[in-house]
C-alpha cells in the first residue's frame, strides 16, 4: 500500500474514506457503482454520516453488500432511487426509504446525459492508474461510464485488486477528485450447480441454438445449464450485458470464438461481469473481452447487426397470452426491467435470431408459472408481441404469429402437467377453445 502511495501521491488527492464522504451534502444525488465493483468501503462511510444529513438520493443499479442506507437508522437520511433492485435492497424498496425507476437497461445513460437526473456525487472503485495516469472501471462498466462522464464530483476508491479491462471502461486520474487507497479482493459471486429440471431446461434451450449464434445469457443456474449444453456447437459469440463463468469452458473449448459477429468480430462483448476470481483472471488485461457501457451493449441498433442473435431470458411468471413478467411478484418490485426488452427484440431482428424466454414450468412451492392471468399489480416486462420462443422443461413453443386461441394451447403444452387441466379450463372460459 505504501508503494502504491508513493507512486500516485503527487499525481491525486489521497485521503481516507471518513475525509471522502465529507463531499456529500444534504440534498445531494450519490450514484453508487454496482455489482462486483460496489465501493462498500465508501457506502458504509458515507452511512456513518447520517445523523448529519438530510435527503441525500440515491442512485444505483445492482450493488452488493449490507446497503445500510435502505435501513433504520440509516434510511432517515438517505432514499434509495433503483433503476434495478437486488436482493439487498428489496426492502427498502418496498417502503418510504426507497423507490424503483421502470427503465431500460439501454436508456438509463440518458438520465444522466440530458440531466433528467443530475448526478452531485459518484462513488467508484478503479484500478491503479497505468503509466498514461487511466485508471480501469473493472468489470461493471455499465450505466457507471456515463455516471462519472457527468457528475460533479467523482470519489474512488483505488484497488489493486480490480482487473484491468479492455474497452472503454476507464478514467483519467485527472477526473477523480477525491481517491481512498484500498487492498482488497472485490466481490465474488459462487456459480450454482443447476437441478435436473434447469439442466433440462438447459438442454431445451441448447437445441434452439445454432452454430455461429451470437449469444445473450444472464448469471444463474439456467443460463449455466444452456451453456454446459453448447460443447459441441461452434463459432458462437457473445455479445451481451453481462456473463459469469459459465462460458469460460467454452472459450477453452474454442466454441466461442466471435468470428460471425459483425460488432466487434471475435471479440466478447459486454457492460459488466460477476463471478469468481478465475473469471476476474481471465477478463484481466484480455484483449478478447472488451467493455463497453450499457448504452452501446444493450442498443436494439447494435444488436441486431450480428447474426442469429439468441437472446437467452427468464420469468417470474407469463401469462397464457404470452405477456412476461419478470421483475414483480405481484405488486412487490422484485428486480427490474433490465436488459430484458432490450434483447428480445434485438434479438427478433437479427438475422435468423431467437429470443427465449426460458423458466421453470412451476415454482418451488408448485405453483404454475404459466397462468390465466398476471396477478394483480404485475408489471408486464415483456409485451406479448414481442415473444417468440419460451421453454420449460416440457419443451419449446413458439408464439410469433399465432393468436391468442393458439398461444394458449401453446403454452398450456409446456405448462406443469398438474396444472393443465385447470389452465385449459380457464383458456377454454376465455377463448371458447374447441
Amino acid at each position: 500500500m505504501m508503494s502504491l502511495r508513493k507512486k500516485i501521491g503527487l499525481q491525486l488527492k489521497i485521503v481516507s474514506a471518513k475525509e471522502a464522504v465529507e463531499v456529500v451534502k444534504s440534498n445531494d444525488r450519490v450514484f453508487f457503482q454496482g455489482a462486483s465493483m460496489t465501493p462498500n468501503l465508501l457506502i458504509d462511510s458515507l452511512c456513518d454520516r447520517y445523523l448529519e444529513l438530510n435527503n441525500v438520493e440515491i442512485i444505483e443499479i445492482h450493488t452488493i453488500g449490507e446497503a445500510k442506507y435502505t435501513h433504520l437508522p440509516y434510511s432517515k437520511a438517505f432514499r434509495l432511487m433503483s433503476c434495478f433492485v437486488g436482493a439487498n435492497v428489496r426492502a427498502g424498496v418496498d417502503t418510504k426509504a426507497g423507490d424503483y425507476i421502470p427503465v431500460f437497461l439501454s436508456e438509463i445513460h440518458w438520465l444522466f446525459r440530458k440531466r433528467i437526473l443530475p448526478l452531485d456525487v459518484a462513488f467508484i472503485q478503479v484500478s491503479p492508474p497505468d503509466k498514461h495516469g487511466y485508471c480501469s472501471l473493472g468489470v461493471s462498466v455499465d450505466i457507471t461510464l456515463p455516471a462519472i462522464q457527468t457528475a460533479t464530483t467523482v470519489v474512488a476508491l483505488i484497488n489493486p485488486r480490480v482487473p484491468r479491462t479492455h474497452g472503454d471502461g476507464i478514467i483519467h486520474i485527472s477526473h477523480i477528485d477525491f481517491a481512498v487507497l484500498v487492498d482488497k479482493p472485490i466481490h465474488q459471486t459462487p456459480v450454482g450447480l443447476p437441478s435436473d429440471i434447469e439442466e433440462t431446461i438447459g438442454k431445451n434451450v441448447a437445441e434452439l441454438v445454432e452454430d455461429g449464434a451470437t449469444l445473450q445469457m444472464g448469471i444463474g443456474n439456467i443460463p449455466n445449464a444452456v451453456l454446459n449444453n453448447l460443447t459441441n456447437h461452434k463459432r458462437l459469440g457473445i455479445h451481451t450485458e453481462m456473463f459469469s463463468d459459465g462460458i469460460l469452458p467454452l472459450v477453452e473449448k474454442g466454441v466461442i470464438t466471435g468470428e460471425e459477429k459483425e460488432i466487434k468480430t471475435g471479440k466478447i462483448v459486454t457492460c459488466f461481469a460477476m463471478g469468481t476470481q478465475k473469471l476476474y483472471d481471465f477478463i484481466d488485461d484480455n484483449p478478447l473481452v472488451h467493455f463497453k457501457e450499457a448504452g452501446y451493449t444493450n442498443d436494439t441498433a447494435i444488436i441486431r447487426k450480428n447474426p442469429r442473435v439468441t437472446a437467452i431470458n427468464s420469468a417470474i411468471e407469463i401469462d397464457i397470452t404470452g405477456q412476461v413478467c419478470a421483475d414483480s411478484i405481484g405488486p412487490y418490485q422484485f428486480s427490474g426491467v433490465g436488459g430484458q426488452m432490450d434483447f428480445i427484440r434485438g434479438a427478433s431482428l437479427s438475422e435468423k435470431g431467437k429470443p427465449i424466454i426460458a423458466m421453470q414450468s412451476a415454482t418451488k412451492n408448485g405453483i404454475s408459472k404459466i397462468t390465466p392471468f398476471l396477478r394483480q399489480g404485475a408489471s408486464v416486462t415483456t409485451t406479448r408481441a414481442h415473444v417468440h420462443y419460451v421453454a420449460t422443461e416440457y419443451g419449446v413453443v413458439n408464439l410469433f404469429g399465432k393468436s391468442l386461441e393458439d398461444r394458449a394451447k401453446a403454452l398450456i403444452s409446456i405448462a406443469h402437467p398438474d396444472h393443465r387441466e385447470s389452465l385449459e379450463k380457464e383458456a377454454h372460459e376465455r377463448f371458447h377453445l374447441t
